[in-house]
């Protein structure tokens, strides 16, 4: 394998995103009171999921500040089922779960300690910084993990290029050719790879089609099969 810089998306790569929002999701709303039979939660995290998903995709396009998403996330899905609660109070409990909700993919610890022994490990992530650190330390990746890289300490987000200059600028040693990324988002990962110039391996654990113009050097439907992928590739 000729690469020896390892970067990796976090959530819906190693952890399990989907898993550890409804969680934290759940949690927000017990600890609101807003559990009671007249809330339909099921709905309710439907569209607030609708929502942050419209919220992210403005933010890394720049248009919204981190700040901002937190709270109207929860505004916007209150507004909507006519719930009078303080959202940035919600926002404040949400990630305060969602820190301590992990929920490791299938062999996210053994890949990353294989790699580590490799070269170097590093994160590279659009979510908020303290609640990656907090949740990094929680799965135990952090033991094999060199460093972490956040949209919100960089101030610019995946796909930006500058994002990945500062991401490889964390590195210990960054050589282009050495550089892989593994991210399941051809939007953020992928595209952003494609920009900077370095490889990448797209998770794709649904097998879903590529019909955007994100072109990943290799595929890989489980992250045992990220190292076969890899190998895969040749130095051109």
């Amino acid at each position: 394998m000729k690469h020896r810089l390892f970067l990796f998306d976090l959530d819906d790569t190693l952890l399990d995103f989907r898993a550890s929002e409804r969680l934290s999701f759940t949690r927000t709303i017990e600890a609101l009171g807003l559990d009671g039979a007249a809330l339909n939660p099921d709905a309710l995290f439907a569209d607030y999921q609708t929502i942050n998903l419209a919220l992210w995709k403005a933010f890394e396009l720049g248009t919204v500040t981190k700040d901002f998403l937190k709270v109207e996330r929860f505004r916007k899905a209150f507004e909507q089922h006519g719930i009078e609660r303080d959202p940035q109070a919600a926002s404040a409990l949400y990630l305060d779960a969602l820190a301590d909700t992990v929920v490791l993919i299938d062999g996210a610890v053994e890949l990353c300690a294989a790699l580590a022994a490799r070269g170097e490990v590093g994160i590279v992530t659009n979510g908020v910084h303290q609640i990656q650190s907090r949740r990094i330390a929680s799965s135990g990746l952090d033991r094999c993990v060199s460093f972490v890289a956040t949209s919100e300490a960089c101030g610019f987000a995946k796909p930006d290029v500058r994002f990945f200059e500062y991401a490889t600028g964390m590195a210990q040693r960054f050589v282009r050719d050495e550089t892989v990324i593994v991210g399941d988002r051809l939007d953020a990962d992928i595209l952003g790879a494609n920009r900077f110039g370095i490889e990448s391996c797209w998770f794709n654990p649904g097998r879903a089609e590529n019909n955007s113009h994100a072109v990943p050097d290799c595929e890989a439907a489980s992250l045992q099969e990220v190292i076969p992928a890899l190998q895969g590739l040749v130095a051109a």
